[in-house]
């Protein structure tokens, strides 16, 4: 009896020590696992950077509740665009159907970046509305019954574009793709087609889908025409702004037969380059932010 005592005792020593050795295995293949997935993730993130000089806000509408005819390209405009401008360097923040409140926050992020040597790109697509002299970007969650609601509402281009020159960017670029016909028009007694003027100060380039007054339908397919030769421009070569804005005037005029005939609005500004070859432009996805209403 005492010689099985033994034989059961050291059996059962044998069974925690390899249940010990087991858990020890697996906990230090668990510290192995976990110290790997850290330095990784430190790898990554000292791999992306952007540009601190380059600056965007991107603002993509299409979910108006009173639009008979919703622009539906626009979202995927802002998406595509916010892309290419992030290989370009740009540090992105991209709205999609935005509020006021939305639209706000958004502006007030980007000026608290800006530095004297930004280079500040804008884009909207969706609809804008002029009155009082001024365009207006239009938020989806707006009430829009009479002009006075537009000014309530709305978002002042003129009033952003003076306001990052005031807050000491360089250079301010934008892209406006709201040149469509007013859903709101029924509601006025009177109204102006289009936008208005859009003034641009000194280092200042203005791209819009028609000259003031002037509408224009959204064409087939996910993407606008105005956007698509765009893209198209920036992917091409790396050239100055002013001509990707240019060529792109062209193309979009050429294509519709003179049917949509794209406005450049510039005054003196120093030379920026955008394209693929850009040595300072790295791809950044830290920098990246992103806000969907469609939900």
């Amino acid at each position: 009896m005492t010689g099985l005592k033994a034989i059961l005792t050291a059996m059962a020593l044998a069974g925690i020590l390899s249940t010990s050795l087991g858990e020890a295995q697996r906990a230090e293949k668990l510290r192995s696992r976990a110290s790997s997935t850290c330095c990784a993730t430190e790898v990554s993130k000292q791999s992306i950077h952007s540009d601190a000089n380059r600056l965007g806000l991107v603002i993509g509408n299409s979910s108006y509740p009173d639009a008979d005819v919703p622009p539906t390209q626009t979202v995927n405009d802002a998406s595509a665009l916010a892309s290419t401008l992030r290989k370009d360097g740009f540090d992105i923040y991209l709205v999609q159907n935005a509020t006021r409140d939305d639209m706000t926050r958004a502006i007030a992020h980007l000026k608290t970046k800006v530095r004297p040597d930004s280079i500040v790109m804008v884009y909207f697509g969706g609809f804008g509305i002029q009155s009082g002299g001024q365009s207006y970007m239009i938020p989806v969650d707006a009430k829009i019954w009479y002009e006075d609601d537009v000014r309530r509402d709305g978002v002042s281009i003129d009033r952003l574009l003076s306001e990052l020159k005031n807050s000491g960017a360089h250079i301010r670029l934008a892209v406006i793709d709201a040149s469509r016909r007013n859903p709101y028009e029924r509601r006025f007694r009177s109204y102006s087609h289009g936008l208005a003027p859009i003034e641009a100060g000194k280092n200042a380039l203005i791209l819009t889908s028609m000259p003031p007054g002037e509408v224009v339908d959204d064409s087939h397919g996910s993407h606008s025409l105005l956007i698509t030769a765009l893209l198209n421009e920036m992917n091409l070569s790396t050239v100055s702004v002013e001509k990707i804005f240019d060529n792109t005037r062209l193309t979009v005029t050429r294509k519709t037969q003179n049917q949509q005939v794209p406005a450049v609005s510039s005054s003196p500004i120093d030379d920026v380059r955008l394209g693929p070859a850009l040595t300072n432009a790295v791809v950044s996805s830290g920098q990246y932010k992103s806000l969907d209403r469609r939900s």
